[in-house]
């Protein structure tokens, strides 16, 4: 799994991405490389992929450095997860959280980033798993990688005093793929 990821794109995802008016995110893909810095650790193996259309909801907050300057800021992902047949698995949103319909969940915590092939899309992430609770498809998820992302991007105008606290959601669709330790 670490040289590339195999196309996990489904019709029910296309038809998703239609009806929100996505652009991009319905484009079948083939095998694609992993960049290096996004690839899991030795002794990982693929347990599960999933397919995620939704929003990424992002905030027009005052800069911590100056409060007078304003920008976007992430505060959540808010998406509906799917099995690659298009069966529903889940949601993911804040945290970030990945729970599935079993009532297993996974959060996560961003441990390197890269720009995915798309300039107009959020970046790729591989991510470690910080906490997992019930019994199911999450329970013993270790790391998750997000790729071929299509759209999702904080504007890039809009955001000013005026503004402050002001909410704006950006559709967005991902791949997520989970890895465990190998048996």
């Amino acid at each position: 799994m670490n040289e590339g990821t195999p196309n996990r794109q489904s019709w029910l995802s296309a038809a998703l991405c239609a009806a929100l008016g996505m652009t991009g995110c319905a484009a079948p893909r083939s095998t694609v490389s992993v960049p290096e810095p996004l690839k899991t650790a030795a002794g990982q193996v693929l347990s599960l992929s999933a397919h995620g259309i939704g929003a990424q909801i992002y905030e027009c907050q005052g800069g911590t450095g100056d409060p007078a300057v304003f920008a976007w800021t992430l505060k959540a992902p808010e998406a509906q997860l799917r099995y690659e047949a298009g069966k529903e698995l889940g949601k993911h949103y804040a945290g970030p959280t990945w729970e599935a319909n079993d009532g297993s969940k996974v959060v996560g915590e961003v441990v390197a980033r890269a720009p995915g092939p798309d300039p107009s899309a959020i970046p790729w992430l591989l991510l470690r798993a910080k906490q997992t609770s019930g019994s199911g498809v999450f329970s013993d998820v270790q790391f998750i990688q997000r790729l071929h992302t299509a759209g999702g991007k904080a504007p890039s105008t809009g955001c000013g005093a005026q503004y402050s606290g002001t909410e704006v959601r950006v559709g967005y669709s991902a791949d997520y793929y989970f890895y465990k330790a190998a048996p």
